[in-house]
This record gives C-alpha cells, structure tokens and sequence, in this order.
C-alpha cells in the first residue's frame, strides 16, 4: 500500500525519511505548505498546521490580490491545517529523503475552511445525495516538457531529444517514437506515481512537440481523485526537474502549437451500481443514452457560459480558443467527435460517459469537476433538454453565447445565479474579484504570459 496512517508506519517501512512535506495546493495549482524535520512531523497529526487563509486566494503568480478584503485587509489570519487521511507517500524525487503529506484547512471549532476549493467539491458532491446517483470520474491532463534553458531571443524552447540529440519543431501526434525518446523520463513519471497510490492509465504523445497527455484511472471517490489530479501535476513538474527539464500544464505555451487541456470523463451509477446513462440502445441512436444522461448534457451546456471562468482560469487559458484546433468552442455535444465540448465516446452501455473537454491544463480539478457536477445536478433536478447532437465539424466558429475574453468570462463567472447555488455565493464573488484584480494586475504591467505563468 503506498499511503501510511501515521508517521510510525512510514519511518518503520522507510527509516531513511528525514523530512515531512506538509501542504496544500492554492487556487493556481501552486502547492504551499511547510517542511518539518521528521522528529517533529507529529504534531501534525494532531494539533495540524496553522496557515493563512487567504492563500486559496493568491494570484497565479503569488500576489496576494485582497479580493473582498481577504488577505491585505484582514490581517491574513490563519486557519487550521490537517492532515488528509490517504495522502503520507514518500516523494521519490526528493534530493532528501522526503515524503509527502497533503493537507485541508478548517476552523477551530472543526468546520471546513469555506474558501479551500476541496472544500468547494466537498459541497457540490453532498448535493448527489438527493437524486440517489453517485458519479464516477477520472481526470486526462496534457503538458508540455521544456528545456530548462531559454533560447537566444529569452523564449521557451522544447527539449532536445535524449535518443536523437535533435530539438524537433514538428509533431505527429500519438507517435510512439516521441513516447520512446522520453521513455526514461514517463517511466520515472509512472513510477513515481504508483508510489505514491496514482493509479495511471494510457500515454500518448500529442499535438505538438514535447506535448504528452497520461490518463488518469475512473473512481467514484471524488475527492480523491482531484487530491490525485493534483499529485499528479507536482510529480509531473518534479521528475522533470530531476531530469533537467522543465514541466508546464500552462494553456498555450506557444501561440503556434496546440494548446494543453484538463478533459473529465464522468458518468453516474445509481444504487444498484448500474451505469444511469446507458440507454440500453445501440451507440449513436437516439436509444444510446437515458433520459439521466440527456438532462445532464443540457445542464452542462446551460452551464457552460457561467463557469467559464473556472475552466479558463487565466488570461492565457484564452489563447487556447481558436476555430478549427480540436479545442471546443462551442456548447455542442455529440456521439465520438472530438471537436465537441461534450463527447460520448465509442463504448459499451456498461461504459457509457461524457467526456467534458473544454477545460485548460491550469484549470483548478477541485472546482473543475464542482463546476461540472454542479450544471449536471442543475440538468437533471430541473428536467433540462439539450440540443440535437452536432455532426462534423462543430469547432469552425467561436460560439458567441460564450464568453471568449477573460474579463467578460470572470464577470459573469462572479455573478452566476447557478454558481452561487452551489458554490456559494461568498466563494463565486471572491472567485471573481481574484480573477478580476489578477487580470487588471497583468494589463497594468504588460507582463509575457510566459513570465506571469510558467
């Protein structure tokens, strides 16, 4: 079993840990936390550790943003952090023996911390329980490796090959021979992983040079599964480091290559454990899907538009937007076509699912799947209807119901009646107000993505 239950269990089936990592990570994906020397490590099973709030609230380069008065204005205070049982694993990376130890943030008297995105989740799931249907989901992250070195104009630059010694500009997507020039370098990923209880699945090489997508196992344990999404982005960005690269799930690192997206696979199954979205029909017809299925596909187009500010979180998740790139920019669903927001991939009934794809790499997991949960729980308790299903091409033109510029997108993000249901109307406003101020800190001081992002 990778997880310990207690500092005891670790050092007894590895002595050689010298350091416990203890933390979180914030709204950006950023992990925070503190270091403690191991002979020191179990205080944090039991009086935690203390640490500001309004970290989940920090700008994705760290700026504290003061959004609603949280930080600046308060007095930053602290919270109580504690430990999430399943997540002390040894961090194979480490230049120290180390391990790893991820935390939630709650009050003194025991209540979750109501601005932590897990916390967030954690809200949206325990509406489930009024429809009797539990969802099950698993996470598909793209990234891009990049030399550690910039080019001689200061830009990022891919990797030059371990195998063929080149620094290659083009791509052909699902190559094996761009998984095995890397080979080294996944097979570390994977391991690492595994060692740390991340059931992995598929690897592909994608669109673009040095671009790589690794696929996530389905579970109906939701929050662990977005606790894992995230691990799984700090072995990525770690194992690269160790071998001297760099690792980014930035959106669109460069204007001509493709973009790196956060896809989330999710069905329900109701209390007999059957699959609620298999329709029983031949895949494709109208029979394919139930009439569950057909209402949450609605939910998530009605809701699209709302949380478009949690599935582009940045002002560079925006350049990933563009007609005719594989990327959705459309509410439309449809029966395996990969240029819909919503696709029903070829399967049995057993397996029925909607793949949500518009989300960017630098998305946030935690709010992600509460922003999708949150329109699917909305289609189904309110009986909604979807579109006909899209056939060809439904990525040739920029859907104007969909808010496309940041501004417009954290706007309404801010202000959505479906958000403030779910979310809560404290955290949707202070969501926004950090997005806000982020992206007027940006234009103020005509930054390179590059330089605020990666």
């Amino acid at each position: 079993m990778p997880s310990f239950d207690s500092i005891a269990e670790l050092l007894k089936a590895h002595p050689e840990i010298q350091y416990i990592d203890a933390c979180y990570p914030d709204l950006s994906c950023v992990f925070r936390g503190k270091r403690f020397p191991i002979a020191q490590a179990e205080k944090l099973f039991t009086a935690g550790m203390m640490s500001p709030g309004g970290s989940f609230l920090l700008a994705v380069n760290g700026d504290c943003m003061d959004p609603d008065g949280m930080g600046v204005s308060d007095g930053d205070p602290d919270e109580v952090a504690k430990p999430i049982l399943g997540t002390l694993v040894t961090s194979p990376w480490a230049q120290l023996p180390t391990a790893q130890l991820m935390l939630s943030f709650e009050s003194l008297t025991g209540q979750p911390y109501y601005f932590e995105p897990r916390n967030v989740l954690a809200r949206v799931i325990e509406k489930f329980q009024d429809l009797e249907l539990k969802p099950v989901v698993a996470f598909e992250l793209e990234f891009y490796l990049l030399d550690k070195e910039l080019d001689q104009e200061g830009n990022i630059q891919v990797p030059i090959g371990p195998l063929t010694a080149q620094r290659t500009g083009t791509t052909q997507v699902y190559s094996m021979d761009d998984v095995e020039e890397y080979a080294l370098y996944i097979d570390d990923v994977i391991t690492a992983c595994s060692q740390q209880g991340i059931s992995t699945g598929a690897i592909s090489g994608e669109y673009a040079p040095g671009q790589f997508e690794i696929n996530l196992q389905h579970t109906d344990q939701l929050l662990q599964a977005a606790d894992q999404c995230m691990m799984f982005r700090r072995v990525v960005t770690n194992v690269a480091r160790k071998h001297g690269y760099r690792a980014t799930f930035m959106a669109k690192p460069w204007e001509q290559q493709s973009g790196s997206g956060l896809h989330l696979h999710i069905s329900l199954v109701d209390k007999q454990g059957n699959n609620a979205f298999d329709g029983g029909g031949e895949f494709g017809g109208t029979a394919c899907c139930s009439t569950s299925m057909y209402q949450a596909i609605a939910g998530l187009q009605q809701g699209m538009g709302d949380s478009m500010g949690i599935f582009a979180p940045n002002i560079n998740s925006y350049q990933r937007f563009a007609p005719n790139l594989y990327v959705p920019v459309s509410t439309d669903w449809g029966f395996e076509n990969r240029s819909v927001a919503l696709r029903i991939p070829k399967s049995p009934g057993d397996a029925r699912r909607i793949e949500h794809r518009i989300s960017g790499a630098d998305a946030n997991p935690y709010l992600v799947l509460a922003a999708i949960l949150s329109a699917i729980h909305n289609g189904i308790s309110n009986s909604l209807k979807p579109t006909d299903a899209a056939i060809g091409n439904a990525g040739a033109s920029l859907d104007p119901a969909l808010p496309f510029n940041p501004a417009d997108a954290f706007t309404r993000c801010q202000s959505s009646p479906l958000l403030k249901t779910y979310f809560g109307d404290e955290y949707i406003h202070a969501y926004g107000s950090c997005k806000l101020r982020e992206l007027e800190e940006f234009t103020e001081r005509k930054l390179e993505q590059t330089d605020w992002y990666l």
